[in-house]
């Protein structure tokens, strides 16, 4: 059953949200149009593997991301099990952000696995809007380090 069925269409947006930029506000706006209602699952930290570890705490994290007005709703992502907050929430579609690691093919069919029907999309970049805008935790921290290292 999915969020239609009450009335609202659900969308679910995902990420590690490490040092909030303008491309994160970009993702998460563009994943709100999708849908009535914007839940927003943010990696804990033992959860991220494909970058370095997150400078902010996960509760942190979720609490700023939860502040920004396109958001409806901030979770903590599940230990062990990723697709349990979204068993909870029953998306109608998962929006994915444009430079995340996800193979949608296989989301998909993980999703299917677990009996989850839902669309997968994917939010559009975001070009800086000048030329020292940074759009990349890694970048702010990089910068950071130059600046005040």
């Amino acid at each position: 059953m999915s969020g239609e069925s009450d009335g609202k269409r659900r969308a679910v947006a995902q990420g590690t949200f490490d040092l909030i930029h303008p491309g994160h506000v970009h993702y998460l706006r563009e994943a709100a149009a999708t849908a009535n209602e914007l839940h927003v699952i943010v990696a804990r930290s033992s959860n991220v593997s494909h970058k370095a570890d997150p400078v902010l705490s996960a509760r942190q994290r979720r609490d700023v991301v939860g502040a920004i007005d396109a958001v409806d709703e901030a979770h903590l992502g599940h230990e062990s099990d990723i697709f349990v907050p979204i068993e909870r929430i029953d998306p109608d579609v998962i929006v994915l952000g444009y430079d995340q690691h996800h193979d949608e093919a296989a989301l998909s069919a993980a999703l299917a696995d677990r009996g989850i029907d839902c669309e997968i999309d994917r939010a559009g970049p975001r070009d800086p809007k000048y030329e020292e805008e940074l759009l990349s935790t890694g970048k702010i921290v990089d910068r950071v380090l130059e600046r005040r290292g």
